[in-house]
C-alpha cells in the first residue's frame, strides 16, 4: 500500500521542553537604543578602514606577488588564484557592507531624540484620519493569532480597524482543521466585546468632563477638582488590564512577552501618567483643560477599536494565489467602495455599487478606505505606541514622501532552545543593520510589520483582468520575498523608506530546524529576480537628475544578492584544496573587523560575544537550504513560474526537515575532516585549520541545533518518503462526471460558464468512460 510518511503532528498545547544552552534572559531590551560613545563609533570607522586596507595588502602582497614571482605558473595555478581572489573579495566586501549599515546605525542611535508624549497627545489631539490593520494568517494556532489581534487593538489611534485576513480553505473537511477555523474566526468578535466594556467606561469619562466644561462659568477658572475624576478613568482603565494580565495563560516566552509587555505595559504607562496627575494634586497644580482633555481622549482611542475577519477563499472573484501577498492585495482592493455579493455557480462574486446606488434588499459589503495601512504577520506582536510614533514620522515636515515607515522586528527572549536563541541573535543583528540602510537611504520594507501610506501603493498597483474580474496587485507576488520587490516599486515612483530607531515590534523566531528551512529557504529565493528592477530604478532615477550615491547601490546589491555569492563561495572554499601559497595571514586580518564588530553588536543586543563561532556553524548547517532558495531563484527565472509561498511552521512540538538538509551538513563535517587529515599529511597548514574549524563548528552547530536522534528521524523519513509515491485517487467531482445525467446536470455552471466549461466536462467525462470501459 503507497502512503506519504510524515512526522507526527505535535500537540499545540505542549509547551516546548528547555534545553540546556537555551536563553535564560526573559526580559527585553530597552525601546530606545542607548546612545553609543564616541569611541565605539571611530573604532567603528577603523574597522571600516582596517578591511579595506586588508583586503588591498592581500591583493598586493599575495596575489601580484605571486604572479610577479612567478611568470610560468600553469593555468591551473591562474585558475585558483583568480577563483580565491573572486571569492575573497565577495565575502570582504559583504564585510565591509556590514560594517558600513553598522556604522550608520549607530549614527542614527546617538542623534535620535524621543518624540515626548505630550507633543504625540497634542497632534493627534483632533485627528480623523484612519488606519487599517491587516494581519494576514494562514494555517495559525489561534493563540497565537490572538496575542498579535490584542496587540493591534490596544493601539492608540483614533479611527483604527483591525481585519484578520484569512486565508485557509474555508470549508475543511478534517474536524480538527475546522475547529481551529472556527476557533480563529471568533477571535475579532470576541476581542471587540471584551473591549466594550473599559470602552464604555473611557467614553462615559469623556462625556462627563465635557459636559462640566459646558456646564463651568466662563470666567470660572480651572482646578484641581477635575484631576480625581481624571485620575479615576486612568485607575479603572490599568486595573482592567491588569485584571486581563493576572487571567493569561502563560505557556512559553512569548506568553510572558505579551503579559508582561503588551498588557502590563501599557498599564504601567497608565499607572506613570496617574502617579504624575496625583503629584500636581498634592501640588495643588493641575494642567490645563486642553490637555486634560487629550488624557481623555487618549483613553478613548485605546479601547475604541474595531475588528473584523474577511476570507478572500470565500469569493470567487477575488485572486486565490496561495502567498500572502496576493491575500492582503485582494482586501486593499475592496477598500473605499461598497461591493454587492452576488451567488453564481461558482460561489460569491462581488461586483462594485455605483457611489449614490441603492442598496436596499440587497447583500452588501461595506469597505471603508483609510489614509494608512499597517500590515502584521499574525505571529508577530506590536508595543503600545507603535501606531502613534510611526504616524506622527509619516505626518513630520519633510517626510511626505515617505511611503513605508518600520520598526526592524526584534526576537523574543527567553527562548527555549538553542536554534531559536541563535536565530534570535541573527534577527536582533538584521535590526540594527535596517536602521544603518535607513542611513544611507538603502533600507527595504521588512514585511513583518509596517506602517504604510496607502496612496503610495496605489501609485504601484497592477491591473489586470482574470476571469472577466479586475485583479489588482499592490504588493508583487512575483516572488515569496514581496516586501523586498515592493521596495524597489516604491523607489522606481520617488517613494522612500525609513526605519524609526527604536524597537517598537517583535516577531517570532523559528523553534527549530525543520520550520527554519521552510523560513530561511524563503528569504534565499528571489532576491537575484529582483537585481534588473533596481537597476531600472537607478537608471531611471539619474534620468530624472536626482544623485543616487554608491554606497546605497552597494548597500542594496548586497542586501538582495550576498546570500548567493557568500553561500557559493563558502562553497568553494570548503570543497576545493586551494594552493597554499594564495593564503595569507591578511585573508583573515580583513575578516576580524566584521567578526569583532558582530560580536560587539550581539552583546549590545543581550547575547554573548561568543556567538560568533555559533552563528558561524549555523551558516554552515543551513548552507544547503540557501543553496537551494539560490537555485530556486535561478530555475524561476529561467521558467518564468511563480514558487509558491510556503509559511513558517510555528508549533508547539518539532516540525520535521527534509532528509537532503539534514544529510549535507554531515557531508560538510565529514569532507571537513578529511580534507584536515590530507592536508596535515602535505604540511598544507592554513588550509587544515581552516577545514578543522569548520569541522568542528559544524559538527557543534549539528548537535545543538539538528540533534542526532533528530537527524536520524529526519533522515529517515526522507528515504520513507522518496520510496513510497500517493496513488491518484479518483476525486468525488470526477466520478459525477462519469456518471452525469441530464437529470443530474450541473446547469448553473452550463450557464454561467458556457460551451467551454461544457466542452471540457463532456470530453473528460468520456474520456474517462473509455478508459473504465463504459459505453
Amino acid at each position: 500500500m503507497s502512503r506519504h510518511l510524515a512526522a507526527p503532528v505535535p500537540d499545540p498545547a505542549a509547551p516546548r521542553r528547555r534545553q540546556w544552552g537555551a536563553e535564560r534572559r526573559s526580559e527585553p531590551l530597552s525601546i530606545v537604543h542607548p546612545a553609543p560613545s564616541a569611541r565605539k563609533i571611530a573604532l567603528g570607522r577603523l574597522a571600516i578602514v582596517t578591511t579595506v586596507l586588508a583586503w588591498v595588502t592581500y591583493i598586493v602582497t599575495t596575489i601580484v606577488r605571486q604572479f610577479a614571482n612567478n611568470p610560468n605558473a600553469g593555468f591551473r595555478f591562474q585558475l585558483e588564484a583568480t577563483s580565491y581572489l573572486i571569492v575573497v573579495t565577495f565575502l570582504t566586501f559583504s564585510a565591509l557592507m556590514y560594517l558600513l549599515a553598522r556604522q550608520g546605525a549607530l549614527y542614527r542611535f546617538r542623534d535620535h531624540r524621543r518624540v515626548p508624549r505630550g507633543e504625540l497627545d497634542r497632534h493627534f489631539a483632533d485627528y480623523h484620519e484612519g488606519i487599517t490593520v491587516l494581519v494576514p494568517s494562514y494555517a495559525e494556532e489561534p493563540a497565537v493569532v490572538r496575542a498579535t489581534l490584542w496587540s493591534a487593538a490596544l493601539q492608540e489611534f483614533e479611527n483604527i480597524r483591525v481585519v484578520l485576513l484569512l486565508d485557509d480553505p474555508p470549508h475543511p473537511g478534517d474536524p480538527a482543521i475546522r475547529e481551529r477555523l472556527e476557533a480563529t474566526r471568533a477571535l475579532t468578535f470576541e476581542i471587540e466585546t471584551s473591549l466594550l466594556e473599559p470602552a464604555a467606561a473611557a467614553a462615559a469619562a469623556l462625556t462627563a468632563f465635557d459636559a462640566a466644561e459646558a456646564a463651568r462659568d466662563g470666567d470660572a477658572p480651572p482646578s484641581c477638582l477635575d484631576l480625581p475624576p481624571l485620575i479615576a478613568a486612568y485607575e479603572a482603565a490599568a486595573l482592567w488590564l491588569e485584571d486581563m494580565a493576572d487571567a493569561e495563560a502563560v505557556a512559553d516566552h512569548v506568553d510572558e512577552f505579551f503579559v508582561d509587555l503588551v498588557l502590563m505595559g501599557l498599564a504601567r504607562e497608565l499607572r506613570l501618567t496617574m502617579y504624575a496627575l496625583r503629584a500636581a494634586l498634592a501640588q495643588e497644580q493641575h494642567p490645563e483643560p486642553g490637555r486634560i482633555r487629550e488624557l481623555y481622549v487618549r483613553l478613548v482611542r485605546i479601547f475604541s477599536t474595531r475588528l473584523e475577519t474577511f476570507e478572500r477563499k470565500a469569493y470567487a472573484s477575488l485572486s486565490h494565489e496561495a502567498n500572502k501577498a496576493m491575500n492582503l492585495n485582494a482586501y486593499i482592493s475592496l477598500m473605499g467602495t461598497r461591493w454587492e455579493k452576488e451567488h453564481v455557480a461558482t460561489g460569491t462574486v462581488l461586483r462594485a455599487l455605483a457611489d449614490g446606488e441603492d442598496a436596499e434588499g440587497r447583500d452588501i459589503l461595506d469597505v471603508p478606505d483609510s489614509t494608512y495601512l499597517l500590515t502584521l504577520d499574525a505571529d508577530s506582536l506590536l508595543l503600545r505606541d507603535y501606531c502613534v510614533r510611526l504616524v506622527y514620522l509619516l505626518e513630520s515636515p519633510g517626510n511626505e514622501r515617505i511611503a513605508v515607515t518600520q520598526t526592524p522586528y526584534s526576537s523574543f527572549r527567553g527562548a527555549p532552545t538553542r536554534i531559536e536563541r541563535v536565530a534570535g541573535a541573527t534577527t536582533d543583528i538584521q535590526h540594527i543593520l535596517h536602521q544603518g540602510m535607513s542611513y544611507y537611504g538603502s533600507t527595504f520594507w521588512v514585511g513583518a510589520n509596517a506602517v504604510i501610506r496607502k496612496r503610495a501603493v496605489e501609485d504601484i498597483v497592477e491591473v489586470e483582468t482574470v476571469g472577466g474580474f479586475e485583479i489588482k496587485t499592490y504588493i508583487q507576488d512575483r516572488t515569496v520575498i514581496e516586501d523586498t520587490e515592493s521596495s524597489v516599486d516604491l523607489g522606481t515612483h520617488g517613494w522612500t523608506l525609513m526605519n524609526y530607531p527604536e524597537r517598537l515590534s517583535y516577531s517570532a523566531t523559528p523553534p527549530d530546524f525543520g520550520s527554519l528551512v521552510v523560513q530561511r529557504r524563503r528569504w534565499a529565493n528571489g532576491g537575484l529576480l529582483i537585481l534588473p528592477k533596481l537597476w531600472n530604478q537607478i537608471r531611471r532615477r539619474r534620468h530624472l537628475r536626482e544623485q543616487v550615491l554608491i554606497r546605497e547601490v552597494l548597500l542594496r546589491v548586497n542586501y538582495m544578492a550576498s546570500i548567493a555569492w557568500a553561500s557559493f563561495g563558502l562553497l568553494f572554499l570548503l570543497a576545493y584544496p586551494y594552493d597554499s601559497r594564495l593564503l595569507s595571514p591578511v585573508v583573515f586580518l580583513a575578516a576580524a573587523p566584521y567578526f569583532l564588530a558582530m560580536g560587539s553588536d550581539l552583546r549590545d543586543c543581550g547575547h554573548r560575544f561568543s556567538d560568533i563561532f555559533r552563528i558561524y556553524g549555523f551558516n554552515l548547517v543551513l548552507l544547503p537550504v540557501n543553496l537551494a532558495g539560490v537555485l530556486k531563484s535561478i530555475q524561476q527565472a529561467l521558467t518564468g513560474e511563480k514558487i509558491p509561498f510556503v509559511r513558517t511552521p510555528k508549533v508547539k512540538d518539532r516540525t520535521a526537515a527534509p532528509g537532503l538538509y539534514v544529510v549535507v551538513p554531515y557531508l560538510i563535517v565529514a569532507f571537513s575532516l578529511l580534507t584536515l587529515v590530507r592536508d596535515s599529511l602535505e604540511q598544507n597548514w592554513g588550509n587544515a585549520i581552516f577545514a578543522g574549524l569548520n569541522a568542528m563548528l559544524a559538527a557543534g552547530a549539528i548537535r545543538a541545533y539538528i540533534g542526532i536522534k533528530n537527524s536520524a528521524v529526519d533522515i529517515s523519513l526522507g528515504v520513507l518518503n522518496w520510496l513510497y509515491v500517493v496513488p491518484r485517487v479518483e476525486t468525488v467531482q470526477e466520478s459525477k462526471v462519469i456518471q452525469k445525467t441530464a437529470a443530474e446536470a450541473d446547469w448553473e455552471s452550463i450557464l454561467y460558464h458556457g460551451d467551454r466549461r461544457l466542452n471540457r466536462d463532456l470530453r473528460s467525462g468520456n474520456d474517462r468512460r473509455r478508459r473504465a470501459g463504459v459505453r
